[in-house]
């Protein structure tokens, strides 16, 4: 039977680190880490919002 329970942790790691190759891109590329930071926080927050009501 599937489990309906959701897993925030694994939720959000997979989030940080999806986002988080990008951000690495971005940083490559020239843009501010902190700026980068902030979009991979906002992203992985985002996905586990999105995965905890979907």
């Amino acid at each position: 039977m599937y489990n309906a329970r959701k897993d925030w942790v694994g939720a959000a790691v997979t989030a940080g680190l999806g986002a988080g190759v990008i951000t690495s891109f971005a940083v490559a590329q020239g843009q501010n880490p902190l700026v980068a930071m902030g979009i991979t926080v906002f992203a992985a927050l985002s996905a586990v919002v999105i995965d905890h009501y979907a």
